[in-house]
């Protein structure tokens, strides 16, 4: 259960607009690809990296637990609120902010539709070989959380193996970014 003076200062983290505590809003966040279902007390949409950080940190003094959310197309119960508390859906999260053709890099939020980003790359001659069956759904962060690959896997890997890096936010909401800009050459 999240405290209602936390739930007051992730609303003003977040502004009211972006934040769902109705039963029958909460409802579509209670379940992923399984059958499962954990309602969560609280559904957050944060708009940046600065906001999850503030988020994070909220619900490490006030100890209450946060589930990241993709698309929630996932089998394996990652996007679920098991203990309640809140789920952070990275909807607004959904630029392709890089597609560099001479290094083979795409750069992209967390809220990317994986179909879309092998569209974009697609016009460009390019191709990003990850295609789980719900590439028309899933997202990028998902894929990258779930480990997500599909049929091409066998020949081409899994999304792990084109993550170069990553933009994360720890539990106690500091911002680490991991790995390099170029692609092996």
């Amino acid at each position: 259960m999240i405290p209602k003076s936390a739930l007051s200062k992730l609303t003003h983290i977040v502004g009211e607009k972006n934040i769902l505590i109705k039963t029958e809003d909460l409802l579509p966040y209670s379940h992923d690809g399984t059958q499962h279902q954990f309602m969560p007390d609280v559904v957050a949409f944060p708009k940046d990296a600065g906001e999850i950080s503030r988020i994070l940190q909220l619900a490490n003094r006030e100890r209450f637990p946060v589930v990241p959310r993709g698309a929630g197309s996932g089998m394996s119960g990652g996007a679920l609120a098991v203990q309640g508390g809140l789920v952070v859906v990275m909807d607004r999260f959904n630029r392709i902010l890089l597609i560099d053709e001479d290094n083979l890099i795409a750069k992209v939020e967390p809220g990317v539709i994986t179909g879309h980003l092998q569209e974009e790359v697609e016009k460009r001659g390019l191709f990003y070989p990850p295609d789980p069956a719900s590439l028309d759904v899933s997202t990028i962060g998902g894929n990258v959380a779930e480990c997500a690959g599909g049929l091409r896997a066998v020949k081409y890997g899994v999304t792990r193996d084109y993550v170069l890096a990553l933009k994360v936010v720890l539990p106690t909401g500091e911002i680490l970014t991991t790995g390099v800009q170029t692609a092996k050459g």
